[in-house]
Formats: C-alpha cells, structure tokens, sequence
C-alpha cells in the first residue's frame, strides 16, 4: 500500500447547515447558527444562547438511515448526530450501506464527551422509583459512551477495529489522527472518523456555573460567539457531529473515489498539566510543541501553511493561542498565515468541534477560500502586537488554500493538530514509506 491517506466522504451536522452544501452557504457567507433558547431563559441560566442544528431524530428513520426496528430503540440525540454525520460521509464517498460479511478492512473512530444524559436520567430516575423493570431491553446503549460507534459499525457492517475515543474538545482532531494512524501503519485501508456532541441542559448547566459562557448577548445570539473580540465574554456551546472517511490512496484510486483532500499527518500530546497548564487552561510549552510535531511529521514547514483554523474559543486563551501559532510557526505580523474560527458562526462544539471545523478546513481547500470570522468588529488590542489584523478576515476571502494546520485543545490539557493538503498525486517532496 502507498501509506497515503486521503478524504473521500464528508457529512456534517452543525448549528449553521445539515449536510455539505448546506454547511458549505453557511461558512462562505458567514451565517450564524447560534440562536435564543427560551428553555435556558426559563432555567435562569446566565447563558441563554446556544448552537443547536435543525435536527430531527425521526428523519433517521423517514430518510432510510435506519430501520424501523432499529429507530424504535434510539432515543440519544448525540447517537443521532453522530450516526446522520457517518451515513452521509459513507454515502457521499460512493459507498453502499449493505453488505453480507463485515467489512474487514474499514473499521470507525468516533468521539463524544458523555452518554445522552437525559438516557441516564431515565434511568436514575427509574431506578430510584424502583421501576427498574419499565427501563426496557435497549436502555444501555443510550447510556454507553460507546453507542454511537456501535450504531455505526453495526448499520455498515464494519470489521476493523472500531474505537470510542473522548479527549474533551480535542475529541474530535484526535479521531481523526487515529484515523490516519491506523491507515498510515497498515492495519486498515479505510476509517470512517469523526465525533458528535449533544449539549442538553445538564451539560450546558454544567458550564453555565463556572461562568465560562457567554451572557451578554442572550437578546442578539447570533453577535454571542465572538473569539479574539475584545468584548468576547466566554463561549456559546454547541452540539453537532461530522465525520470524515479516510482511505489508503492506492485503495481509493482503485475504486475511482473522488478525493477531497489529504491528511499529511498530526500530532497529539499533554502539556502534563505543568508550566501554565491545568485541567482548564493549555500549557502554552505543549500546545506549541503539539504543532511543531505535526509539521514535522507532516513533512512541511510553517512557511508552508496557508490557513491556520484556530481552536479560538472567545474566552482568555484567545491570546495565548495566537502566541503560540507565533511560535510554532516562526511567523508573525505580516508574515503570518490566515487565520480563522468557526466557532464565531456555531459555538463551541466540545467534543463535535475538531471534526465540524475539519470538514470546514477541507472545504476551503477544495473551493479555494477561507471564511471570515463573524463579530470580529472589535478585535482585541493585544492582538497587533503580534500579527497583522489583515490575517483574521471578516469576510470571505477567495484564495488558493493548499495547506491548513487544524488544532484544538482540551480540557485536561490534552492537544492535538491535524495537517491538511490539497491532494497532488505527483507529489514527490516528501517521503511517504
């Protein structure tokens, strides 16, 4: 096998678009998915505004994503998500549902921060009425983490390994960088990868009372998520889930599947919870030491990246990350790549984040553009001291895109960064064995 590993199938579902094209309108014309949520309102939260997709858990079973039988046991949105995300990947890289024997060869890596909590909530709460025997035969896979994998790999029959990974808001990057391994070492020749977060009340509730979200914008949702802003007061937390499929070139090629983009590689790592780091805040020396790997094992220097697609949150760690690009990259001012964020259009998706923002990054590669970030009207002051306001747009800026570096980092200290290219079956600079 060659060992390269290229994107063949992407399927999205975000607050700003359901599916690529729509996702696609989003992100070009920088339309917000975040919206007012009068449930939060009624619960006094201080955050009130949420990114939440148009979704709709019936369409799993009125659109032939599954069956009946199969419908009547699913009652977790964040499966819905994730399954909805996978089918479409796998259908949009020309691949059919059925199959008879398991497919040896593809395997899934998919991520989520916690089980559907209001599942475990049933089941607490029956549990505690001593109505145990009202829970019904299928509770457990909407309280197992790894639900979502298992509805997947059961709809497509696959064989490889199929893995549950959770690394808080590195989830989703790092599904993907496994992905990529498992292909790159030869143990599979396609991965179906990706992660889906739903942010019910008990999650969001959760955040609301560290007072990390964002509460003075509850009356303009769509002005809530600002990152680098000089007036961001904290994150917007969203739900969604992606998924992209993976293969081995010559495998792809085989086949005649369109190729989207290739993964060059990643890196992942901890910055120990030391020098700066804690369970909430990154430390800058790992951060920086996780990007400089992935270049390196990318074959690629940071004169080469073209676009950087930030974690960028809109709290404090704004700054800090820029200051790390600086570094990682031995560019600033003027010379620095551009720079963008998502999560200005769809908050922050937790564990969905990484995979959402890189099917984005793909898609900028493929239709040569990068998109603006929104609300970015009154950008931090701190920021010109180390790059060109220039480099951050705020409209769309249509441009050859080759190379974007996708980083996220999460809670526990934990960082991964994903190198994407544009596909170049000639390429000869870099040794790919």
């Amino acid at each position: 096998m060659s060992r390269r590993v290229v994107v063949t199938g992407m399927g999205v579902v975000s607050p700003n678009g359901i599916g690529i094209s729509a996702f696609l309108n989003a992100i070009q014309n920088g339309i917000s998915g975040i919206k007012f949520m009068p449930l939060y309102e009624e619960l006094k939260f201080s955050c009130q505004v949420a990114g939440k997709p148009s979704f709709v858990l019936e369409d799993l079973k009125n659109k032939n994503y599954i069956s009946e039988v199969t419908f009547h046991g699913l009652k977790g949105t964040n499966i819905g998500y994730g399954l909805m995300a996978a089918l479409d990947a796998w259908t949009d890289a020309g691949l059919t549902y059925d199959t008879d024997e398991p497919r040896w060869e593809t395997g899934c890596i998919f991520g989520n921060s916690v089980s559907d909590t209001e599942a475990m909530k049933n089941v607490i709460t029956r549990v505690d009425n001593k109505e145990v025997k009202k829970l019904g035969s299928r509770v457990v896979e909407q309280a197992m983490n790894s639900g979502v994998t298992s509805y997947i790999s059961g709809r497509l029959g696959l064989g490889n390994k199929v893995i549950t990974n959770s690394a808080a808001c590195a989830t989703g990057t790092q599904a993907i960088l496994m992905g990529y391994e498992t292909i790159k070492d030869g143990y599979a020749k396609r991965m179906l990868v990706g992660s889906s977060e739903y942010v019910d009340t008990y999650v969001f509730g959760s955040f609301d009372s560290m007072r990390v979200l964002s509460r003075k914008f509850n009356h303009e949702p769509e002005k809530a998520s600002r990152p680098m802003s000089i007036t961001a007061g904290g994150f917007v937390p969203g739900s969604g889930a992606a998924a992209l499929v993976l293969e081995d070139l010559e495998f792809a090629l085989a086949r005649g599947a369109t190729i989207y983009a290739e993964v060059l590689g990643g890196s992942a790592n901890s910055g120990g919870q030391r020098t700066g780091g804690s369970m909430t805040a990154a430390n800058p020396l790992g951060v920086i030491r996780c990007i400089e790997e992935a270049m390196a094992n990318s074959q690629i220097t940071g004169q080469q990246v073209d676009l950087i697609s930030g974690h960028l949150t809109a709290t404090n760690a704004d700054m800090q990350e820029i200051q790390n690009w600086c570094k990682a990259l031995n560019r600033s001012g003027d010379d620095f790549p551009l720079m963008n964020s998502l999560k200005s259009m769809i908050g922050h998706c937790l564990s969905a984040a990484g995979s959402i923002e890189s099917v984005a990054s793909i898609l900028q590669i493929v239709h040569g553009f990068a998109h603006p970030n929104i609300n970015l009207d009154d950008p931090n002051p701190e920021i010109s001291k180390h790059i060109n306001l220039n480099r951050l747009p705020t409209s769309v800026v249509n441009k050859d895109i080759n190379i974007v570096a996708k980083a996220n980092f999460g809670f526990g200290d934990v960082n991964t960064c994903l190198i994407f290219s544009k596909f170049n079956p000639d390429d000869t600079t870099r040794n790919f064995n």
